[in-house]
């Protein structure tokens, strides 16, 4: 079973700070003035209800991951070789939450613009199709452009993005190529064929065409569409750790904005 984490940590968080809220107005006054008094002074204060101490000890610490993790930066982990070499399966990333507007929890809406995604960034987003899923792939397309892969070559507005050949390594070929100034290295299966993924896309106003880094082990735009704007997560900015793999692919040297 999914769990909805963010929802989760929402409902937590305002749970717990009503309820402490609540003692603080009504309950609280309550008690203090039920308690017996003692030679004319008060006795010592009733002892809080279970439910009012715990919410007091746990209301900040949720309030605070709940401020980092909706609007500043939030830790996701690699559960699949799409991205790489930039990206490894196992590695756990930091995500920049404002870099692309701030944006209320659960629901996603925009409260604050900020910026916008550039070709080239690695971008954290809600699949389309299942948007309880975060998906992780690199912006190609910008609102307006026209994208086309043919023959697992890249064209963007009619102008193709070159690449340079870095290494062979059977089964994949390791090339490097620049979007947005944006220097990484791609991979490419070697001798399959990319027709399952060939096509053209022109991209409406707030949408962007994503692909991943594993040309052609990748689930993305090329198969179920654009990504809307109020789909986006976050910017990927840094690996923070590495949890070890096992893969047939060798380790490779990651470049393209993921440190």
């Amino acid at each position: 079973m999914d769990i909805d984490f963010p929802l989760v940590l929402v409902v937590l968080t305002f749970a717990s700070g009503l309820i402490w809220l609540a003692d603080i107005v009504f309950l609280r006054p309550r008690r203090l003035a039920a308690s017996p008094v003692d030679g004319g002074e008060e006795s010592d204060e009733p002892k809080e209800p279970y439910l009012v101490d715990l919410s007091r000890s746990f209301f900040p610490v949720l309030l605070v991951v709940l401020v980092l993790r909706s609007f500043l930066v939030e830790p996701f982990q690699i559960p699949s070789g799409s991205m790489l070499p930039t990206l490894e399966v196992g590695d756990f990333i930091l995500v920049n939450k404002y870099a692309y507007g701030l944006r209320l929890p659960v629901v996603g809406t925009k409260v604050l613009d900020v910026g916008d995604p550039e070709r080239g960034d690695v971008m954290v987003f809600r699949y389309p199709e299942d948007r309880k899923t975060n998906y992780i792939k690199r912006v190609i397309g910008l609102p307006g452009d026209t994208v086309r892969y043919n023959d697992k070559q890249l064209f963007i507005n009619d102008k193709l993005v070159e690449s340079e050949f870095v290494v062979r390594l059977p089964p994949v070929e390791v090339r490097r190529e620049s979007l947005g100034g944006v220097e990484h290295d791609i991979l490419l299966t070697m001798g399959r064929s990319g027709a399952a993924g060939e096509g053209e896309w022109t991209l409406p106003e707030g949408e962007y065409f994503m692909m991943g880094d594993n040309r052609d082990n990748s689930n993305d735009s090329r198969y179920w569409g654009t990504v809307p704007d109020e789909l986006i997560v976050g910017k990927a900015f840094a690996i923070w750790m590495h949890w070890e793999s096992f893969t047939s692919l060798p380790s490779f040297k990651r470049v393209g904005g993921i440190e």
